[in-house]
């Protein structure tokens, strides 16, 4: 009988089945504690955390303000820093009556109508709760006054700031600039995430060119809010990883200045009251000491929105200009200031030698022209040669010279000293004067008749009248190129930055720049002899300014017309407006035999250059040598 195995093992399968029932309970379990402890470290563990996350609330990125670099004069004396001060801020979700609160204030004087509508400018685009400034700066008396009836006035509160502030005034304010609010013009030049916290710019000066470099880096903060953007107290872990996640602003670079703010303070007494600009220079390094413009204005008040518009609008309608920088922008005629230039070509393209000599009679007329070109001397100078010329400041010698040289040498040759050229400083709105040729001529007129250059316009070049235009700041970088035989220097105003955290300073190396080069190099030494002469014989027209110095300076007067004198007409001074006068210039350098600064002096309006800017230029040049002896 054969033997049947069973189809079908059942306790098999029953025990497959517990098994896997086993090992399916198994996970359920290990699953659920798994689970659990999650439950427990978010519900226990980390509960404090997660409660202040949650219910709607978010992180917030705050930016933080960096701290602006401070200015510091090559002494170390600071020119701009950074105070600290109260505003005065409202918050609208606590004011129950916004108009009274701002009648109020206004009746307390501690706003005005300008500066009320000025904050309904900045409330746009705030939350309710957010403070939005009233006044950026509040002196000690209206703070007392807030303070007092502060009881009055739910919403309004005080906060403490930092703002711009510049301890020397006005002095130096055409170089320092001043920073200012920032502007919708601004916002569309800038990058918006480094300016989220910052509310102020650079807009001219220093303040605008290094504005990169002073501004810094900002950092930021995270901060809890709920879902209308309000901020909420953190606590616990959050606390911990909000503070962890922090980040600190970078603080501006310090800037050191070439200037010198005690000979800068000598050159602005100097001048007194008088519009007309002051630049010294350092002819072996292109260092700025002093640059004036008079009338100047304070920057304090426009630091923090202290200057309303009202105010604003007067110092720029002022008719003396204050806004202006007469230094840089200015462009005038250099008038007699040229001389020496004139005859350095003279000498280079040997139209006459050092020994030649003129007869003047007082005037000049072209061959074959009636038309007579003037000397200053009625009577003329008689017999003159080039250091009498450029030590009496002889007109005919100049018309002379000139018409042998001609305009395309006399072009070549100024053009070697960079007229018609900016020198490069290192801040905006240098012009570049006008050195004309008779190519800049058929470009700058439109009909062929006045593209023709004439030759009377070749006479009147060579005593910087006509056509030629340079700055203040050109004729003290040319001057410094005759003190030191050609070689040159660009001028600058930041000489160094250094790191605040760190201490460390970097410096920035003077540019030299492609010398003028002659053909021979004993014609400086004659340039040199005839600028001594015109400071320091009693014939030179700078005689009176150089009398009892300490040291000895080479330089020359000169005066710029204002308006043209006819043929037959005589300029009297004493006769004409004030501001028709012509302007007083000073070119010199000292000591003669080594060179160390440059000036240059203009007093617009002034009339002679030896009597209006000579004490000038002797009040600076007594400073900075009494302070090299220190």
């Amino acid at each position: 009988m054969l033997y049947r195995e069973p189809l079908k093992d059942t306790w098999a399968e029953q025990r497959l089945f517990n098994n896997r029932i086993v090992w399916a309970l198994t996970g359920l379990v290990l699953l659920t504690g798994l689970l659990a402890s999650r439950l427990i470290n978010l519900q226990v563990v980390e509960y404090q955390r997660y409660a202040d996350l949650s219910h709607g609330n978010r992180i917030r990125i705050q930016p933080l303000a960096p701290t602006r670099g401070i200015i510091f004069d090559r002494n170390g004396v600071v020119m701009a820093e950074n105070l600290p001060v109260y505003q005065m801020v409202l918050i609208p979700e606590q004011v129950s009556d916004l108009d009274g609160t701002l009648d109020r204030l206004g009746e307390l004087k501690l706003i005005d109508e300008e500066q009320r509508q000025r904050f309904f400018q900045r409330k746009r685009g705030k939350r309710s709760f957010d403070a939005v400034p009233l006044r950026y700066r509040l002196n000690d008396e209206e703070l007392a006054r807030l303070s007092v009836h502060r009881h009055e006035l739910p919403g309004v509160d005080i906060q403490a700031a930092l703002v711009r502030s510049y301890p020397l005034g006005s002095s130096a304010v055409h170089v320092l600039g001043y920073v200012g609010a920032l502007s919708e013009s601004d916002l569309r030049t800038v990058e918006a995430s480094r300016y989220a916290a910052t509310s102020h710019i650079g807009k001219i000066g220093i303040e605008h060119q290094y504005e990169n470099q002073l501004h810094g880096e900002p950092g930021n903060r995270q901060l809890l809010v709920n879902a209308q953007g309000r901020e909420m107290d953190a606590k616990g872990g959050a606390r911990e990883e909000l503070l962890r996640n922090r980040k600190d602003p970078v603080p501006g670079s310090d800037l050191v200045l070439s200037l010198d703010s005690r000979l800068q303070a000598v050159a602005e007494t100097a001048l007194a009251n008088r519009r007309g600009t002051v630049v010294v220079v350092d002819v072996n390094n292109g260092d700025i000491l002093a640059m004036v413009s008079q009338p100047g204005f304070d920057p304090n008040r426009f630091s923090a929105g202290g200057m309303s518009n009202e105010e604003y609008l007067a110092l720029r309608n002022d008719i003396d200009k204050p806004l202006f920088n007469r230094a840089l922008s200015g462009t005038y005629p250099p008038g007699s200031i040229v001389k020496p230039f004139i005859a350095l070509a003279g000498l280079e393209y040997r139209a006459f030698t050092a020994g030649h000599s003129i007869l003047c009679e007082g005037y000049y007329s072209i061959p074959g022209n009636e038309h007579r070109y003037r000397d200053w001397k009625k009577e003329g100078h008689g017999e003159t040669n080039l250091s009498d010329a450029v030590a009496e400041s002889c007109d005919v010698f100049f018309y002379m010279l000139a018409m042998d040289l001609g305009i395309d040498r006399i072009h070549a040759m100024l053009a070697d000293f960079g007229f018609g050229e900016t020198t490069g400083l290192d801040i905006p709105n240098e012009k570049s004067g006008l050195l004309p040729s008779r190519d800049w001529k058929r470009g700058a007129f439109s009909r062929r008749s006045d593209q023709i250059w004439f030759p009377g316009e070749t006479v009147i070049t060579g005593i910087g009248q006509g056509y030629m235009l340079a700055t203040p700041l050109q004729l003290a970088h040319f001057t410094a190129t005759i003190a030191t035989r050609g070689k040159r220097f660009r001028p600058r105003l930041v000489t160094a930055l250094r790191n605040p955290l760190s201490g460390e300073t970097t410096e920035i190396p003077p540019q030299e720049l492609a010398p003028v080069e002659l053909a021979d190099d004993r014609h400086w030494d004659v340039i040199h002899r005839a600028m001594d002469a015109a400071m320091n014989t009693p014939r030179g027209t700078g005689w009176s300014t150089s009398l009892g110095a300490a040291y000895k300076m080479a330089g020359k007067t000169g005066s710029a017309q204002v308006f043209s004198v006819g043929q037959e007409e005589e300029y009297d001074e004493e006769e004409i407006d004030e501001r028709l006068r012509d302007h007083a210039l000073f070119v010199a350098f000292a000591p003669l035999e080594n060179p160390q600064i440059a000036i240059s002096v203009l007093v617009e309006n002034g009339g002679s250059g030896g009597r209006a800017a000579g004490p000038v230029v002797r009040q600076i040049l007594d400073a900075w040598f009494q302070g090299q002896k220190r």
